[in-house]
């Protein structure tokens, strides 16, 4: 039987509907649109009425925020239709509700699907409908749904007929091998299918369809950059600067005995590494056969000794699938990006995302046909990208979009992320022949067949329409399980090799272990049956790994697996044939030479013209420098785009110490990332890195555009306080389709010359990189785009921030001397800029460094103001065109007031340019500027796409104003400051040195390392436990396991994260559904009523506290429609952020070290934190002292704007406590703090909760 409910959320809780309503009258234009309503359909198969009825209230709905109906609302004003995933695409909603049932019955799993029912209401035409429908259904990932009840929702899964032998493939002339080519959708050409069909004849067999297929995946441009390998011939070059740079380039190859390899842009690409290697460069490379992401040795401070360490850098691009399915394509761009280096058995621990798009302002209308809007795309994307790594607990220290009509031809999506492991963890091995490949983490499904062979495509108008199997859905929660049991050193120190399940799948993830294989694809788990052999070997299902094993070590391995909730199964064994074979249903379906496989298909060879390079000449127009100022500020690629950025978790894993934008108002973007190693214990070591890219620099001149690409990466990261001598690149290559024209590969050839002179001047090399050769739609292609990444570790007392720190002191430029063109810097000049930055930041002189970029020192001096909000007064000596010409390579430096300027060489120019001033103006001369009005020119051009201000006049924002909030209701009126004095300080029945805490780990929580260092820090003794869900038996085990460590433990802790990933439609439903199995709340019981004990919750925790009842009333009980509870933030995303937190009561323990009125400046990271309550009860709150903690303002004021008040939350409530103070419940992240994290944002940044609830023990 399938039962079926509907859930609506109540008005005022309808954030989502109303946001989709102001966006379809707004951007589709449809003003006809009256109301929306949007009902979330859940249909279940599997389970007893009784059950159904049990998790309506539940998992399905919460009393508070939604209403439910059994049967489709009767609306005769509306149109309704519905829309529901793909079949075999992953529905996370779907399988939350899934899971969350199986906790609850302890039984197995049952069958649910989920859909989206839109009501329309409003005197619509059937065109407006349409458009409607085209709007929120991509095809690429959903359909519409029927409106009618489903008899069953089990799947019919035809079993899959035995594998194609392509009869008579050895025979085909070249014109039947075309057509072949073109009917299989194959991204080889003929001279690779026939290079095929040779070795084909010469076994003296036709191919199966599966090994056609698996080739094709093998040489795709996507895994072994067939267009980087390419030999180039007859290269005319008619630029000065090129030919000059390719004539080193061939000097170089001689130097290195490298004349016999062909010129190829891989040559290119990777000989200044070799050539800086070989003059004593470059000297801490970890160079092994296994390639997994670029890797170093680094020395690391943990606990006071040093230590050797592997840090690992890598950046992916997901442009194709990003392109026709947003969300899921930058999801796992980043899932993608992780993966590399989580195969180095690292951890990954920062992440940066650099985008491309055309403008999002454009109206709908205007999209290309075949295009989804960019608008969409933009925000789309970015939900998907954030959606990921804040699941899987990944700080974004960076996030940038660069704008260029050029990227209407096909987005750019680039993830760069680092990550590191003490090295005695890494263990490197060729396996031998007995050893077992086991495949560990995700099922296979049909999501992501033919990623890397589609990514290697050009796109056309069809490809929406047919590429959707392309794109996977990411599941990040079992990344971060396989992230997890990597960080165990027992687990790691088993692996001999690993190799993650992206382009390829099983062929080229496994394929790639060992040179010969035996690989059983009847052992692949699998979401679901009827996949056959084929689907089975190539799909690219994200979150799998596979590791070599010894035999030996299978067994303990695959249980260290298990205990972290993680399905491994071993699937293939290594042999010593020389070849690659696969089996399925007993039949060999796979059975090629690996010397074959190797040969990466027929040698390309390509003629190359690199034309004469054009010049970069910016304009920003205006007579007066107030105009020019705001022709810069107010420019796409300038713009503020907080509103996109707040939505990355910036600061998880407790190691942030560059905040994306510095200064008290958290204004000034950071010049680079910055993080400290996550080591178990305290270091003072972190990483950097920055990137550089000018698409409109690029476009006029490839040489030029990349050379300056390095260059203004390394000075952001040297502005950042990291060392030159430290640094390594790694690049970014995206370009047109080149086909076979010469002067299209002279693009590539030019920039990536341009890339190799500047490693060469700046004595830094690339040491890795990715290359994406399909930007073309139609005659549209995107900016020849050759994105650097610099990155360096160095000491966090170095780590330096941009924004200007007080009023009075001297402003520096230092510049190198420039070529003839004024473009590029002199070489000697750069690097002596860099040093001698490098020494003021040593020395304590520095107190802000910039470079300048994109809008020369215009945008640099106005960004440095903002954070702090202080003025520059530039001398009158500084020409006004001075400011406005590009500078690369020179920085701006605020210099302290003992120190002095230094004296400048040959080669380079120190001028004492100005002095930073109280008065908020930009003045030049006599000429001023109000910085208030510039700024407010630059917040508000691209808030209408991304939102992130309340409106002065009204304390209403742009998304309120969407989601129909009025601002007279009582909840954005005036807050009152609570401060309540009355409070007995609770005291503890005996006495217990180290307390000890139980912290549960539940699918997708992600703060489990950090909340146990506070513990520790704090004198506690913290376990964490692994909830298991695999199995009904391991459901059950968990349940016995959890409630018997609540009754050995003291403090129950339970922390932050995505449980679940916030669903089905709502947070923390996984952790209360595992609460409510009658031994847990025993032993909750128990612990709060009979054993004096504590509980804390942050974030996620306390979510699950608030819809548990156990914050207010301190008590497991039923939710009704007049309990509190914490939904959807009202600017309806995500919101990441360092706000201050006041204390309003000294109620609980857990506050006993605090004082009422102490400021805090804590890291909140949340997508439902906005706390509602009735009147009557947030009285009672406030009576009974359990209101702790309010959002304050810079006066310390609790407020409603959200500059402060992230989430809009009721009378601005960040925490609160059970009657007696016992359970404290709070959205800030107190647990995210420790020395050297977030320089750049002044603040009171600790906040002792930890030790208050421990000391209460003692």
């Amino acid at each position: 039987m399938v039962s079926r409910i509907y859930v609506e959320k109540k008005p005022g809780f309808d954030v989502e509907a109303q946001q989709l309503l102001h966006e379809l009258r707004t951007i589709l234009g449809i003003e006809r649109l009256e109301n929306l309503r949007l009902l979330n359909r859940y249909d279940v198969e599997g389970i007893t009425e009784e059950l159904f009825a049990t998790c309506t209230p539940t998992v399905f709905s919460e009393p508070q925020s939604d209403t439910i109906y059994a049967e489709l609302p009767e609306d005769a004003n509306a149109t309704v239709f519905g829309v529901e995933f793909l079949p075999g695409q992953f529905d996370q909603r779907a399988d939350s509700a899934s899971e969350c049932i199986q906790l609850i019955s302890q039984g197995e799993r049952p069958e649910v699907r989920s859909a989206k029912i839109y009501f329309l209401e409003g005197d619509l035409t059937s065109e407006d409908v349409d458009a409607i429908k085209h709007y929120v259904i991509n095809p690429v990932e959903a359909r519409e749904a029927t409106l009618e009840p489903h008899a069953t929702l089990k799947m019919e899964f035809p079993t899959p007929d035995p594998v194609e032998v392509v009869e008579g493939f050895i025979d085909l002339d070249a014109a039947g091998l075309e057509a072949f080519i073109a009917e299989r959708g194959l991204a080889m050409d003929l001279a690779d299918i026939q290079f095929c069909q040779q070795y084909f004849a010469s076994e003296k067999r036709n191919p199966t369809i599966t090994e056609i297929k698996m080739i094709d995946t093998y040489w795709s441009d996507h895994c072994r950059h067939t267009t980087f390998e390419t030999e180039l011939e007859n290269m005319q070059i008619d630029d000065e600067k090129v030919r000059a740079a390719f004539d080193q380039y061939m000097r170089m190859r001689t130097d290195l005995d490298r004349d016999a390899k062909p010129v190829s842009l891989m040559d290119m690409g990777t000989i200044g590494a070799k050539w800086l290697k070989s003059k004593g460069i470059l000297t801490n490379l970890d160079e092994s056969e296994e390639i997994n992401a670029c890797t170093v040795k680094v020395k690391v401070d943990v606990d006071g000794e040093e230590q050797d360490w592997l840090y690992l850098f890598k950046n992916e691009t997901h442009n194709h699938p990003t392109e026709i399915e947003p969300f899921g394509g930058a999801a796992t761009c980043v899932g993608g990006a992780i993966r590399d280096p989580l195969s180095g058995r690292s951890y990954v621990y920062q992440s940066m995302r650099v985008t491309g798009a055309a403008d999002p302002l454009v109206p709908v209308v205007e999209t290309l046909p075949g295009k989804l809007p960019q608008r969409k795309l933009v925000t789309t994307a970015a939900a998907g990208f954030s959606s990921y790594g804040n699941q899987i607990g990944l700080a974004t220290g960076q996030v940038n979009e660069l704008y260029h009509p050029g990227y209407a031809a096909k987005r750019m999506e680039i993830g760069a992320v680092v990550g590191a492991t003490p090295a005695a963890d890494v263990r490197r091995e060729t396996p031998a022949p007995e050893d077992v490949v086991v495949l560990l983490g995700g099922r296979t499904g049909r999501d992501g067949i033919g990623g890397a062979t589609g990514s290697s495509k050009a796109h056309n108008l069809e490809s929406i329409e047919t590429c959707g199997a392309e794109v996977q859905k990411g599941n990040a929660p079992v990344e971060r399980k396989i992230q997890r049991l990597f960080r165990n050193s027992e687990a790691s120190r088993m692996i001999k090799r690993c190799n993650d399940f992206g382009a390829g799948g099983v062929s080229v993830a496994i394929g790639e272990l060992a040179d010969s294989l035996e690989i059983d694809l009847d052992r692949v788990p699998k979401k679901y049956e009827g996949l056959d052999g084929t689907e089975l070997a190539i799909s690219e299902s994200q979150e799998r790994m596979a590791v070599a094993l010894a035999p030996e070590d299978v067994d303990r391995f695959i249980e260290l697996a298990h205990a972290e909730n993680l399905e491994a199964t071993p699937v293939a064994v290594v042999t010593d044939s020389g070849r690659v074979r696969m089996t399925w249903r007993g039949d060999t379906i796979v059975d090629v030479s690996r010397e074959f496989l190797a040969s990466n298909g027929a040698p390309k060879h390509m003629n190359v013209h690199v034309e004469e390079g054009g010049s970069y000449i910016p304009d920003w127009p205006g007579n007066t420098l107030a105009e020019r100022l705001n022709a810069v500020v107010t420019d796409l690629n300038v713009a503020s785009n907080k509103g996109l950025v707040e939505r990355f978790d910036s600061t998880i894993g407790a190691a942030t110490v560059l905040m994306p934008f510095g200064g008290k108002h958290q204004l000034t973007p950071s010049m680079a990332m910055a993080a400290k190693f996550p080591v178990d214990g305290e270091t003072t070591t972190c990483s950097g890195m920055a990137w550089g890219f000018n698409p409109y620099l690029s476009e006029a001149n490839q040489f030029d555009g990349a050379y300056l690409a390095v260059i203004e990466s390394l000075a952001k990261l040297v502005a950042a306080g990291f060392k030159r001598e430290n640094a390594y690149y790694s690049f970014q290559e995206y370009f047109e389709r080149l086909r076979e024209e010469p002067t299209r590969w002279g693009k590539p050839v030019a920039s990536v010359l341009g890339a190799l002179m500047a490693q060469i001047d700046t004595e830094v090399g690339s040491i890795g990189g990715k290359d994406s050769m399909s930007g073309s739609f139609e005659q549209l292609d995107v900016p020849p785009t050759l994105v650097s990444f610099a990155t360096a570790c160095g000491p966090v007392d170095r780590v330096t921030s941009p924004e200007f720190k007080g009023a009075g002191n001297r402003v520096l430029f230092i510049s190198p001397a420039y070529q003839e063109d004024g473009l590029l810097p002199d070489a000697k000049g750069f690097r002596e800029a860099c040093d001698l930055v490098e020494r003021l930041i040593g020395s304590g002189a520095a107190l802000a460094v910039s470079t300048p970029g994109y809008g020369s020192y215009a945008e640099a001096l106005f960004k440095m103001a903002l954070g702090n909000r202080i003025g520059v007064q530039i001398d009158s000596s500084i020409s006004p065109s001075a400011l406005f010409e590009p500078a690369y390579g020179s920085f701006i430096v605020e210099l302290a007031t003992d120190a002095d300027v230094p004296d400048f060489a040959e080669n380079l120019e120190v001028i004492e340019a100005g002095i930073t001033t109280a008065e908020y103006e930009f003045a030049l001369g006599d000429e001023s500027v109000a910085l208030a009005d510039l700024q407010e020119a630059w917040e508000q051009k691209l808030e209408s796409v991304f939102p992130y201000r309340t409106f002065e006049d009204e304390e209403d924002t742009a998304q309120d104003q969407a989601a129909g909030i009025d601002p007279t209701e009582q909840e954005h009126a005036a807050v009152e400051t609570i401060s309540f004095e009355g409070a007995a300080p609770l005291v503890y029945c005996g006495s217990v040195a180290k307390p000890r805490v139980i912290i549960p780990v539940f699918p997708g929580n992600n703060c489990e390392y950090d909340t146990a260092r506070a513990f520790e820090r704090a004198g506690a003794a913290p376990t964490t436990l692994i909830v298991n869900n695999l199995t009904p038996q391991a459901v059950i085990e968990s349940t016995k396991a959890l409630a018997s460590a609540i009754r050995a433990s003291q403090i129950v802790m339970i922390p932050g994260g995505f449980s679940g990933g916030d669903e089905p439609d709502g947070s923390a439903k996984f952790i209360t559904s595992f609460f409510r199995a009658p031994e847990v709340t025993e032993a909750v019981r128990d612990l709060l009523q009979n054993r004096d004990g504590l509980m804390l919750g942050i974030c996620n925790g306390f979510q699950a506290l608030v819809k548990l009842g156990l914050v207010p009333y301190g008590d497991i009980r039923e939710m009704n429609s007049t309990c509190p509870t914490l939904t959807f933030n009202s600017i309806g995303r995500h919101q990441s952020m360092l706000v201050d937190t006041r204390v309003a009561s000294t109620l609980s323990p857990w506050l006993s070290h605090c004082q009422v009125g102490d400021i805090h400046t804590v890291a909140v990271s949340h997508g439902e934190g906005r706390f509602v309550a009735t009147p009557e009860m947030l009285e009672q709150l406030k009576a009974n002292g359990q209101i702790a903690t309010q959002y304050v303002d810079a006066a310390g004021q609790p407020s409603m704007d959200l500059a402060f008040n992230p989430n809009g939350s009721a009378w601005a409530i960040e925490g609160i406590t059970s009657p007696d103070g016992r359970v404290f419940g709070k959205m800030g992240h107190s647990e995210r703090s420790g020395a050297g994290l977030y320089k750049n944002v002044p603040g009171n940044l600790y906040q002792p909760i930890f030790e208050g609830g421990v000391d209460y023990f003692s």
